[in-house]
């Protein structure tokens, strides 16, 4: 799946200043980008000012580059899964306080045709994922903020009925604490 990009947008346009000038590129240069939260996630042009992103900034950059591109067919999806300690080891301390096996976690990757793809890092994978996943939907690059947070919220809400332990602003704790785990 590969695709010449031409100037017709502001995220084509940074590609190209950098010179890239096709899709692959795009996703090899996307994926070398450190893992870091954005510092305005609402930006289109965030993970090329911060030099970094999240899956959610890396993939909704890509997904606008296609649709700038006149690509619609390539998706981006939005995908609850287990994160326990098996996917990344970096959290199991968290897990362990909190007597969790894992914590659902919102994950943007692409869906082109039937196939799945994770550019969040050079290693990243779908496979390593798939079997985890809970619940997936497609969602646009403009829904990674508020949209996304909605979505894994009121997942939670359904997830924790049988956790009289938590409440929503407590698993959002435990959660955060995991995402600082992994960006360390």
């Amino acid at each position: 799946m590969n695709f010449t990009i031409e100037n017709k947008g502001d995220v084509s346009n940074e590609f190209l200043k950098r010179g890239i000038k096709d899709f692959k590129g795009a996703c090899d240069f996307i994926s070398k980008l450190p893992y870091k939260r954005n510092r305005n996630k609402k930006s289109l042009l965030c993970v090329f000012e911060d030099k970094a992103g999240t899956c959610s900034t890396k993939h909704s950059t890509l997904r606008k580059l296609a649709l700038e591109n006149d690509r619609n067919d390539i998706k981006l999806i939005l995908g609850i899964f287990k994160m326990d300690a098996e996917y990344t080891k970096k959290i199991e301390n968290t897990l362990n306080e909190y007597g969790l096996e894992y914590i659902p976690e919102a994950h943007n990757y692409l869906k082109i045709v039937n196939e799945y793809y994770d550019f969040t890092n050079p290693n990243s994978q779908y496979s390593d994922l798939e079997d985890k996943i809970l619940e997936e939907s497609e969602i646009e690059y403009n829904e990674i903020y508020e949209e996304k947070i909605k979505t894994h919220k009121l997942f939670f809400e359904k997830w924790m009925q049988d956790k009289p332990q938590f409440d929503l602003e407590k698993i959002w704790e435990v959660r955060e604490k995991c995402i600082f785990d992994l960006q360390n």
